[in-house]
């Protein structure tokens, strides 16, 4: 089954690349590799606000994740032009909004982690940093970064 029938299976529809809100472009590949910005939570087109620990559960913060591995998707697809042609999701690094005792951001990243799994397969294992941060543009309460691997 090809990338794209996963999806459709998921019920997954792939968003378009996102404006950049600063002075940065949205990927840029070297070689085989493509280096994605930093993605933040959306919920209903707007910034997914909220700090773990203080606000927000881990399952939320996970659902928040998730949806960012969706957008990166987009972005990925509008780097590559096919996801099938990914070799490889290589790293990703998580930025958890959360409160100085919050020790869960490893569990939010899953909802990411476990979803590029669920599509990529053995390709989408990979390495992985989740940091828990004082804040995040515009009070996000996740951004995650992505490098992938072409064939």
């Amino acid at each position: 089954m090809n990338i794209y029938e996963t999806l459709a299976t998921l019920g997954i529809d792939l968003p378009p690349v996102s404006v950049p809100a600063a002075a940065y472009v949205p990927f840029m590949q070297t070689g085989n590799l493509v280096f994605l910005s930093g993605h933040i939570a959306k919920k209903d087109g707007k910034p997914w606000v909220g700090q773990l620990g203080k606000n927000m559960a881990t399952e939320e913060g996970k659902a928040a994740a998730r949806a960012i591995a969706i957008d990166l998707m987009g972005t990925l697809h509008a780097a590559t032009g096919d996801l099938n042609r990914i070799k490889r999701i290589v790293k990703l690094m998580s930025l958890v909004n959360s409160t100085g005792d919050f020790t869960e951001q490893h569990l939010v990243t899953n909802g990411a982690s476990e979803l590029f799994g669920q599509i990529f397969g053995d390709k989408g294992a990979h390495a992985r940093s989740a940091f828990g941060v004082a804040q995040i543009p515009m009070g996000a309460c996740v951004e995650i970064e992505l490098i992938a691997e072409l064939d």
